[in-house]
């Protein structure tokens, strides 16, 4: 199956199933027979005091740190979960229109990807959020198993895997055998929190202030999770806490590892605990295959390296790891009605 980013413009064609991952920092859609159509920051623009919506997705994020007092952009989602309820309704009902175009006459059957942490009043929040916004039928399905299915891994198998899904707001680790999850460990640490380490660490000790864009670039450019002899320098611009004026300063890969090294621990000791729950028979397998890293943030340079030499377990990256939870919402579609009876809104 290809999993393309496809051309968002609409063509002539009913779409009946719709796949989303709903991130923290990104929002990825999946159409059947198109690919991922849509691949947008999670981000809404609205106006004050009426709340009305001004944008959605990209060019909402262009707004970020450049509004006036009357428009005010929000990240809907925190920690992987609903935090503005009619701000994620609307921004759903963005996605969904934009997907299935505005005369398809059906309403579409959706797969949402949720923590699997999630809470019964977070559950029900998505639920209603898509109903409201469009949707037929919703069935929410847990990150883990769809990272697991986006990377290939057979999740019917008895045998034992471990993901380690790295997002924007939750980092979500699964064992995962016989289509189900053994055990699990959902953590409000991920790819946000690497950028508000980075923010906080050049803050403290260059006195330079940067916006979370800033943050994110630096992050995305230079970001590693190892201390390294030949470090990557990046020359960056913020606002000199002393004089309150632009300044320009040079920064190295070195300075990032040891900013975002305490959040890389938790994540660690939430690897840890799991394993520390895990059966020996599943524990086995995974120390034979080894560990697979998803999303986002697992893009960081010398993840998989960190890992070893903490668990003294290998790991490894899955291909293209950002879109792993929208393939597998894509593979749930391509086989919803066995899905259905088996996996589907499984709490």
């Amino acid at each position: 199956m290809n999993f393309w980013l496809g051309d968002s413009r609409v063509k002539p064609m009913f779409i009946r199933k719709i796949g989303i991952d709903l991130g923290t920092t990104n929002t990825l859609v999946f159409l059947p027979n198109r690919g991922i159509v849509i691949n947008e920051p999670t981000v809404v623009a609205l106006r004050k005091p009426d709340s009305a919506v001004l944008a959605v997705g990209t060019e909402a994020k262009e707004m970020v740190g450049r509004t006036p007092d009357d428009i005010v952009t929000y990240k809907p989602l925190k920690d992987g979960v609903i935090a503005e309820y009619y701000v994620t309704q609307a921004m759903l009902r963005y996605f969904i229109s934009k997907s299935v175009g505005a005369f398809n006459i059906f309403r579409p059957e959706v797969v949402i990807s949720v923590p699997a942490g999630i809470t019964s009043t977070e559950y029900r929040a998505v639920m209603n959020a898509a109903k409201e916004s469009g949707a037929k039928e919703v069935y929410l399905v847990k990150e883990p198993i769809l990272a697991a299915l986006g990377a290939g891994i057979p999740i019917h198998s008895a045998e034992g895997n471990m993901v380690v899904n790295i997002g924007g707001g939750t980092t979500e680790v699964a064992v995962i055998s016989l289509g189900g999850i053994v055990n699990w460990a959902s953590l409000r640490v991920a790819g946000n929190r690497f950028d508000q380490s980075i923010s906080e660490y050049i803050k403290k000790k260059y006195g330079l202030a940067i916006g979370e864009t800033s943050a994110e670039n630096i992050k995305i450019a230079i970001g590693t999770a190892l201390t390294n002899r030949s470090k990557t320098e990046m020359k960056i611009r913020g606002r000199d806490l002393a004089s309150g004026l632009p300044k320009d300063l040079l920064i190295n890969s070195n300075e990032i590892a040891e900013a975002v090294n305490p959040h890389l621990v938790e994540i660690m000791s939430a690897v840890q605990s799991v394993f520390n729950v895990t059966p020996p028979e599943l524990a086995a397998d995974i120390m034979e295959k080894g560990i697979i890293l998803s999303g986002g943030s697992a893009q960081v340079r010398d993840l998989e390296e960190f890992f070893k030499r903490s668990l003294g377990v290998s790991a490894y990256v899955a291909e293209d790891p950002i879109l792993c939870v929208a393939k597998g919402t894509a593979i749930i579609l391509n086989h919803l009605d066995v899905y259905k009876r088996t996996l589907l809104n499984k709490r």
